[in-house]
């Protein structure tokens, strides 16, 4: 499998990524999923799970009822990459659809 690549410098992730809070000094994407309940928090994290696979870039996360917590980062380049840029805009289209 290829190096994933590192995001460039000039990323806009307000813009791409609005609803997440990236962290440059540990290199880290976070956002917390609410949802209506717990069986729509699993939907989410089962459309997740299947495309964290299908990609091979697995989140770090929680959940606790309705609320799934998230963490990624290129673990393997100490670093963002486009695997989590990715997986994050996926997230976000899952929990649209969940929540739609």
């Amino acid at each position: 499998m290829p190096k994933p690549k590192l995001i460039a410098n000039d990323f806009d992730f307000e813009k791409m990524l609005p609803n997440w809070q990236v962290n440059l000094d540990t290199q880290e994407l976070t956002r917390v999923f609410e949802f209506k309940d717990f069986n729509s928090a699993f939907e989410f994290m089962k459309l997740c799970a299947s495309f964290a696979e299908d990609l091979d870039h697995h989140p770090d996360w929680s959940n606790s009822w309705n609320r799934v917590s998230v963490r990624l980062s290129t673990h393997s380049m100490k670093a963002l990459t486009e695997l989590d840029i990715t997986m994050a805009s996926a997230m976000d289209q899952f929990a649209h659809q969940v929540l739609a």
